[in-house]
């Protein structure tokens, strides 16, 4: 995951929101309306897109029995966007229904950590293309699906933090959604790519400036042999060959769901998208992209 060695500018305000620690870098204190707007802001999207709550609208499409039309809040259409082409370039090995597999799985509302054998015996995979279709602001279904925007929800809430931030005229910042980056300022920092394994080492380093850094790895979110919340929606199971990723972009949401797709695809597939990127296989190799601009201790 990323960690940063540079200095912390003077202000820093660390919150909790989606289930995880945040924390926002400033040259200024922030004023206290934003801090209050920010914080409203992780509560609507957790309610909207949390699967662990029973109040939010994935709770509600996931209860519907015979489906129907769900409205998503404007601001999050660039997130399903996201997952459209993403769902595309992988071959649909990156879909937002896997969240049926998640919970088949243990990863569930409850945390139960325990595979439901017999559901997982008798999965019939759902997909973004075929059962669930959207009319504007609308996820239309004929029956109940577990949407899970855990592949690129995380940065889009940071790119959505990093535009109120921008509203409000703080021009120099690093949004840190727990590991995932979105840095704005003159000046770029040196952040770290945490071995995945070995938290107390770095396999390179990198400078970010007005740009995007997420990872992903294996060993966050496991909870058995072989388990944890990377998966591959085409077969329902967790990925083996791909242990931990690192991607550079614009935006924060695309760095998230690109971190995500390189489990599951090879680069080539995602050649669409313009960014750059890291990733260290099961058997302890690393690749990069000709473009990575940081180093790799190799």
């Amino acid at each position: 995951m990323p960690t940063s060695d540079a200095p912390s500018p003077p202000e820093v305000h660390r919150f909790t929101a989606i289930g995880t620690g945040w924390q926002i870098d400033t040259e200024r204190p922030l004023p206290d309306r934003l801090k209050t707007g920010i914080a409203e802001l992780c509560e609507d999207f957790d309610q909207t897109w949390s699967r662990f709550r029973p109040d939010s609208l994935v709770a509600e499409i996931a209860h519907a029995p015979v489906g129907g039309r769900f409205e998503v809040p404007v601001r999050d259409l660039s997130l399903l966007d996201l997952y459209d082409r993403l769902h595309t370039a992988t071959a649909r090995a990156v879909d937002p229904l896997v969240g049926r597999d998640l919970e088949l799985l243990g990863y569930d509302a409850g945390y139960s950590l325990t595979p439901d054998r017999a559901g997982l015996a008798a999965r019939i995979p759902d997909s973004w293309t075929r059962d669930v279709r959207r009319d504007g602001t609308a996820l239309i279904t004929n029956r109940p699906q577990v949407v899970d925007v855990g592949a690129a929800g995380k940065g889009h809430l940071v790119d959505l933090i990093a535009q109120e931030l921008q509203a409000a005229r703080v021009e120099q910042f690093v949004v840190d959604g727990s590991g995932d980056l979105r840095h704005a300022g003159p000046e770029p920092v040196t952040v770290g790519l945490e071995h995945p394994t070995r938290p107390d080492r770095v396999i390179g380093t990198v400078p970010l400036q007005d740009a995007a850094l997420c990872a992903s790895a294996t060993t966050r979110r496991a909870w058995g042999d072989d388990l944890h919340h990377v998966l591959d929606a085409r077969t329902g199971k967790p990925v083996s060959d791909v242990v931990a990723t690192w991607t550079i972009a614009a935006d924060a949401a695309t760095a998230d769901g690109l971190a995500t797709a390189l489990f599951v695809a090879e680069p080539g597939q995602l050649e669409g998208f313009a960014f750059s990127w890291v990733r260290m296989l099961a058997d302890g190799r690393v690749q990069w992209s000709d473009d990575f601009p940081g180093e790799l201790f190799l």
